[in-house]
């Protein structure tokens, strides 16, 4: 069974056009994986449907990393 963090970088390179193998919980979206403002929303909105949660837009703005991202997605589902 795929984990949240199998799940969540599958979803990353899908969107960024990214190897998995460089999606790193110290991997910042915008400065190492080339993301803008756009491809953040749409991973953000792909990740809710995925994992059945819901992301405020104060909670999003905080996340600059995959790490960032990892924990609030942990945060939902527990």
């Amino acid at each position: 069974m795929a984990t949240i963090q199998d799940k969540t970088r599958a979803l990353i390179s899908s969107k960024l056009k990214v190897s998995e193998n460089e999606i790193t919980p110290d991997k910042n979206f915008f400065n190492d994986l080339g993301a803008d403002s756009l491809d953040f929303v749409e991973l953000s909105m792909l990740l809710e449907r995925e994992f059945n949660v819901k992301f405020t837009e104060a909670e999003t703005a905080n996340v600059k990393t995959v790490g960032d991202l990892l924990e609030l997605i942990e945060k939902h589902i527990k």
